[in-house]
């Protein structure tokens, strides 16, 4: 697999110590990985061949044999904003069907899913469609499984 960079085995997590040479821009989903050819915004590809499965958190870098840094950056996504009704009880059904969510002061973010936001309607739930990153809660085991958030 051509390059043009060297590959990245590491990862350092923020605050970086140097400026990074680079970035590349991923999803959530994309932002889970172990060994993958990637793209900066530059258009330089290179391969994350990590040890093992790591969720790289916005403001993380890769790291290229040759020591410089690629900045992971999160790319806006289709997301549902949900307000108004009882937030708790809102947030129970979204987590007890197993749907990624991020958990702010006056809202909550999930994936666009036509099937959870009639259930959330039917809730007296406020839902507007945003393009945004997607950071979700990592839950219970996040850390266990390689979800290095700051």
């Amino acid at each position: 697999m051509a390059s043009d960079l060297p590959p990245a085995r590491t990862v350092r997590f923020p605050p970086l110590d140097s400026a990074p040479a680079g970035r590349v821009v991923l999803t959530h989903e994309e932002r889970h990985l172990r060994r993958r050819r990637l793209v900066t915004e530059a258009g330089q590809g290179f391969l994350a061949d990590l040890p093992e499965a790591v969720r790289l958190a916005p403001g993380s870098a890769l790291v290229l044999e040759d020591g410089r840094l690629v900045e992971v950056a999160a790319a806006p996504e289709p997301l549902l904003e949900v307000r108004g009704g009882d937030r708790a009880r809102l947030a129970w059904h979204i987590g007890n069907r197993h749907a990624a969510c991020r958990i702010e002061a006056d809202r909550l973010l999930i994936r666009r899913d036509h099937v959870l936001a009639a259930m959330l309607r039917g809730l007296g739930a406020e839902l507007r469609e945003v393009e945004e990153p997607f950071e979700p809660e990592g839950g219970a085991y996040a850390h266990a499984h390689g979800d290095h958030r700051g």
